[in-house]
């Protein structure tokens, strides 16, 4: 088959049934290896993923429709048995540079057979029954084999794809004989170094037209870009180094779904900016006369804007971003991973000193780092002493069960490839459909009512209208949807995005390798002597230009004009190495590589910046070959060197106002600003890394501290707070202990030990990180119990080591009994595993269960943490778990079922079981497993714990947990006002409840599944709830509630708010039907593990879905109005409310005493606001345009 048609690819079963039932059973399904196609890039013709093939000539145009015909028809045939006319041979073209060309799209996944069917077959153990044969017969296809024939998944020349990007496009730039003419200055920031908010070392390498993120990727790092002001659209290549494990690389989902929005969101900019770009170029060259000259300009300046995203790391980086593949869902900026190993990169021909990569600007060679042999060892010793992780990895093939086939067997590559390679591309594949997937939420298919596999979003259109509606009538076998079907009823439903469908990934162990690079400038051309070119007789301008561009010209005499005879002598471009040791293990490795000494690759280098592990940096080693190498200039960064100053500066500040305000709730952040004298040595001449410090590589080499950031001064900060406001606050005290007997009554009636209890916010954010808000978490301590996290976005770890001194942080970790997830939005979990491992390193030292030990007996209360969510979020965890130890073997995986309080159905609590595990088991021992692994809230110290679904996401939950004490703590996750949750919190004793919106904003709350302040309320009071804290807000001043409560004789008018609310009931469809929701929160409700829907002879058709919202969005600029202001809501009830900040510790007995503060915190807001707003008319004055204010809005307009 031609190279450049798109290649259908599926794998051997021997039959494919439909088994998808409910979701219930949902944990038995067993995914095969995708069918893989390869689509050219840079061609934008459209497709959907949801038809089998498509087929592209060689320039990317569509097939001719006999081709078409054809691939389809052969397709058919190995798929169906069909016998279709045979076809005339396509001659087979010479292979070409696939990594130039192809990129991997998922077309297809397909469903196995059961193992237990197949040895029902076989009659394995006399598992076979009477009648089997009879149902046999009449599945038989019509060609007699049960079986399918296996299909070639990866061809040779795919090997290419596991190369660096675009290598034949860059062979100029890798010579080393090039001289880029379009010289640039050009430095490299550092943007973060190793302190509590920002675990990693971030170095932004800065030219005009390109951005390059070089170092780690960690947990803060977007939230600290954002402080600094570092702009990343123009960010398109990721140089992670170290290894790939969470502490390097936690933020890098955060940061690429955050790359994603801003390159959507700026992509109409974009497009005008490049027709501009193309016609100065087209003027400077005087062409604007010449159509085919233009558009060839105009195409090079979109290739210089292209969204796509390419990252480098060390192995196991495809493996972890597809590990997300439930959650992670973005359209239109392709994500290209290429994990570096030794030897990787260097083609057959080419020197052996030729870079990595290369592109217009830079020369990238990349070291990939392992251990020596004795640490090496040593470890492997120690870890067969301890035990192991946990259970081996089964292969692919042993988790399916595969037999061999006489076709050849399930799955055929070429004998050159590897499995390794194979895997590698599979894991490609899966990251591919993640970020630049053609599926669409408005696709909807014609399927029979019967055929639906539930739970799906079901449509029909409307005959008198002829608009799309929601379905509404009975569904066949629902108890919540009972009455008569028709069955010749066609019903439009959504099929799932295929990335959801794949059960499991290849299997893959801890990588040992630690990349570093060394960065360098092209060499740079020579000045331009005029006098030259005005003796060999070049005109001035044009010409010139073109000389000084590295284009030959004519004189005036006819003469050939080259480059080198007016320009002066050229000069290496500068560079840096970016060296990352992890431990002392790697030192020796790293400094015997060859590259240190060839001249080919350090000419130019003038420094080096070490990211080190503990106890590295003064390693007499390194320090040895930091005085051979004294003339480049060094930069250390790691924890013994740099401080742990506060990194992010207006978080920080805002906290020291509000504890001006009200110490007893908030304290200044904790960290140390160590003096260079106070921390540990280094060789003379060697810089400690600095937030802010600049290594200009040209037009010079030199290492600047000037722009510095220097260290947030809690002194000046707090001189800046106002008298009035600070009077304002002392009124707030006085009144708090006048009011002290009135506080200690209402405390007195909450249950014994609960005023004792602690809520500590530790992210009060929505969306993505913002300076002033961190993503949601909620810390729960409760004496005599523990502690436990209600959800963990990304960097809650940091927060706490913010909050809590090292010894109080030691014992919080210590007592963390449970973290609860409420849904698999990315701003929720992201921070998981980073807290877990902190928890592993703390309580257990690392040390994984023993070999043999069974998790569920090994688990206790004294040591034990559980995380309760849903199965989406357990196997994340557990496929991570493949990529580092980060303490799985020691995690309590369990799954909560959703309660139907008005049906009096409970909650169950049990352990998760990975579906491959149930799928081999017969019906009856599947319930049986499934009901052994039932647990009671008792496992867990508690009275009680009960979810319900809400109306947010697929699979989202609000839960109300009753410890033995009596304290009830219901937590709302992100939703809409609730019913099921109102019943299931009856008689809380505080409710944790999201306000995403200001009433004002009713109708986004409504369109994007969220809350309202008056909501909020209305639902804590409607379960009688004695405390309400607010939380989850979508811009930094929220309004201030004035409360008022009935019968208190004031007759000024307030809100009153009511729990007879406009609620959803607890029949939760599993999916938001608002097209716009794919747009909206940093992850998509569409990425949950849907089931497949059968088959259907027609294509998708993209129709417009009904709104969720029952009436209109607000407009932008009221939803960008976010001066603080207070808003009067009478209650029926002696419930207290609080407004959460981040860093806020406030235990439940005391947040009767915080409504006293609202008066002094509108006024410090207001006066936050009046340098802002300045600045803003500033910008107007100069600029005639506002630029967007700092406080107001996150990078997506909701953060």
């Amino acid at each position: 088959m031609n190279c450049d048609w798109t290649i259908a690819l599926t794998l051997a079963s021997r039959s494919i049934k439909r088994i998808t039932r409910n979701t219930i059973l949902r944990h038995r399904f067993v995914f095969d290896r995708p069918l893989f196609g390869f689509r050219t890039v840079g061609h934008a013709s459209k497709h959907h993923l949801h038809s089998t093939v498509s087929s592209l000539n060689s320039k990317g145009e569509a097939g001719s429709s006999e081709g078409k015909r054809s691939v389809v028809a052969r397709v058919k045939d190995l798929l169906f048995g069909q016998k279709t006319p045979k076809q005339e041979p396509i001659q087979e073209q010479p292979a070409q540079d696939y990594a130039a060309i192809f990129e991997p799209v998922i077309i297809k996944y397909q469903e196995r057979e059961l193992p237990k069917e197949r040895w029902r077959r076989r009659n394995v153990l006399g598992t076979r029954r009477t009648g089997d044969a009879a149902d046999e017969s009449k599945n038989r296809p019509a060609g007699g084999h049960l079986g399918r024939k296996a299909e070639i998944a990866f061809k040779e020349e795919h090997r290419a794809l596991l190369h660096p990007p675009v290598q034949s496009k860059t062979a100029k730039q890798k010579r080393s004989d090039y001289v880029n003419f379009r010289n640039m200055r050009s430095w490299v920031q550092v943007l973060t170094t190793p302190t509590a908010d920002t675990p990693g070392t971030t170095l932004i390498l800065h030219f005009d037209n390109k951005r390059y993120l070089i170092g780690n990727l960690a947990e803060g790092t977007q939230r600290a870009c954002v402080q600094m002001g570092a702009r990343l659209l123009k960010v398109s290549e990721c140089f992670i180094s170290g290894r790939t494990e969470w502490g390097n690389m936690g933020g890098l989902i955060g940061m690429i779904l955050t790359l994603a929005d801003a390159a959507s969101s700026s992509a109409a900019a974009s497009a005008e900016d490049t027709r501009k770009r193309a016609l100065a170029k087209g003027k400077r060259m005087g062409c604007l006369e010449d159509e085919e000259k233009m558009r060839q300009l105009e195409e090079e300046a979109k290739k210089e804007t292209s969204t796509r995203l390419t990252v480098f790391g060390a192995p196991n980086l495809n493996h972890t971003l597809a590990t997300a593949r439930r959650f992670v869902f973005r359209k239109g900026m392709p994500v290209d991973v290429h994990e570096i190993s030794e030897g990787s990169g260097q083609r057959e021909g080419e020197d052996e000193w030729a870079p990595y990569w290369a592109d217009d600007n830079i020369k990238v060679w990349a070291m990939s780092i392992l251990p020596s042999p004795i640490a090496t060892s040593s470890a492997l010793e120690s870890a067969k002493a301890v035990g192991t992780v946990g259970p081996r990895k089964r292969s692919i093939n042993e988790v399916y069960e595969r037999e061999p086939v006489p076709d050849g067997g399930s799955m055929v590559t070429a004998s050159s490839l590897t499995p390794k390679e194979r895997d590698q591309l599979t894991v490609k594949a899966v990251v591919s459909e993640m970020f630049n997937s053609s599926w669409r939420l408005d696709t909807l298919y014609e399927t029979s009512l019967n055929d639906v596999k539930l739970p799906a979003s079901l449509f029909v259109r409307n005959a008198q209208t002829n608009k799309i509606e929601k379905y509404t009538g009975p569904l066949p076998g629902q108890r919540n949807r009972p009455g008569p079907t028709d069955p010749n009823m066609t019903v439009l439903v959504r099929k799932p995005w295929p990335g959801a469908l794949i059960e499991s990934l290849p299997p893959t162990e801890p990588a040992k390798e630690a990349v570093s690079y060394i960065i360098r400038n092209h060499t740079q051309r020579g000045k331009f002597h005029p006098e030259r070119a005005m003796a060999l007789k070049v005109e001035k301008g044009h010409k010139w230009a073109q000389l000084s561009s590295g284009n030959e010209v004519q004189n005036k005499d006819g003469e050939t004009i080259t480059p080198d005879m007016v320009l002066g002598e050229s000069k290496e471009g500068g560079g840096l190495a970016v060296v990352d040791l992890p431990e002392a293990g790697y030192i020796d490795s790293l400094l015997a590589r060859p590259e240190w000494r060839e001249p080919k690759v350090m000419a130019g280098v003038g420094a080096v910046v070490w990211i080190c592990g503990p106890g590295v940096a003064a390693d007499s080693r390194v320090q040895s070959f930091m005085r051979e190498f004294k003339a480049l200039q060094h930069i250390v960064s790691s924890p013994e060197h740099c401080p742990n100053n506060i990194s992010l500066d207006s978080a920080a500040a805002a906290t020291l106002r509000l504890r001006q305000v009200d110490p007893a709730r908030y304290e200044i952040p904790f960290h140390n600003n160590e003096s260079a004298e106070q921390m540990q040595a280094l060789p003379e001449g060697v810089h400690r890394a600095v937030r802010g410090q600049m290594v200009q590589l040209e037009p010079s080499m030199d290492v600047h501290t000037k722009q510095a950031i220097p260290n947030l001064s809690i002194s000046d900060t707090e001189a800046e707070t106002s008298p009035e406001v600070l009077e304002e606050a002392m009124k707030a005290r006085t009144a708090v202990k006048e009011q002290r007997e009135a506080t200690h009554k209402w405390a007195s009636g909450l249950p014994q030990g609960a005023s004792e209890a602690e809520i500590v916010t530790l992210g009060t954010g929505s969306a993505l990180p913002s300076k002033y808000r961190n993503v949601s978490a909620t810390l729960l301590r409760v004496p005599g119990w523990g502690s436990m996290l209600f959800d963990c976005g990304e960097n809650t770890l940091g927060q706490l080591k913010r909050v809590f001194p090292a010894d109080e942080l030691k014992q919080v970790l210590e007592e963390l009994r449970m973290i609860f997830i409420s849904h698999m939005h990315a701003d929720h979990h992201l921070g998981t595993v980073g807290v877990i491992k902190a928890w592993y390193e703390e309580v257990h030292g690392c040390q994984p269960l023993p070999a043999g030990a069974a998790r569920k007996d090994s688990f206790n209360t004294t040591n034990g943490l559980a995380v309760v969510s849903e199965p989406a979020m357990q196997h994340w965890l557990a496929e991570y778990a493949s990529v580092e130890d980060y303490g799985f073997s020691r995690l309590a995986p369990l799954y909560i079922t959703a309660a139907a309080p008005f049906k009096n159905i409970p909650s169950k609590l049990g352990w998760f079981v990975p579906p491959p595990d149930l799928a081999v088991l017969s019906h009856s021992d599947r319930m049986q497993r499934l009901a052994q692994n039932v647990v009671s809230p008792s496992l867990l110290s508690l009275a009680d714990i009960q979810t319900v679904a809400v109306q947010h996401c697929h699979g989202a939950r609000a839960v109300s947990i009753t410890f033995p004490s009596g304290l009830k703590v219901s937590y709302s996750g992100d939703c809409r006002p609730s019913k099921a949750f109102t019943q299931t919190g009856k008689g809380s004793t505080v409710c944790i409840h999201e306000a995403t919106f200001d009433d004002e904003l009713q109708g986004d709350a409504e369109a994007k599944n969220h809350s309202t302040t008056s909501e909020a309320l209305g639902v804590a009071q409607g379960m009688g709830a004695k405390a309400c804290v607010l939380t989850h807000f979508s811009q930094r001043y929220q309004k201030l509630p004035v409360l008022e409560y009935s019968g208190s004789g004031n007759d000024e008018p307030a809100k009153a708010v009511t729990d007879n609310l406009p609620m959803s009931n607890n029949d939760i469809e599993d999916e938001s039907t608002n097209p716009e929701d794919a747009l909206e929160g940093p992850l998509e409700d569409v990425a949950a593990t849907f089931p497949e829907q059968p088959p259907t002879e027609t294509n998708g058709q993209q129709v417009d879905l009904p709104s969720t919202s029952k009436k209109p969005a607000e407009t932008e600029a009221h939803r960008k109005s976010s001066a603080p202001e207070a808003v009067k809501f009478k209650l029926a009830s002696d419930m207290k409310v609080c407004v959460a900040f981040d860093y806020m510790r406030v235990k439940v007995g005391d947040i009767a005493q915080m409504e006293k503060f609202t008066p002094a915190l509108l006024k410090l807001f207001a006066e936050e606001e009046k340098p802002e707003a300045s600045a803003a008319m500033e910008v107007v004055g100069k600029k005639g345009k506002a630029k967007q204010g700092k406080q107001g809005k996150g990078q997506r307009g909701n953060a």
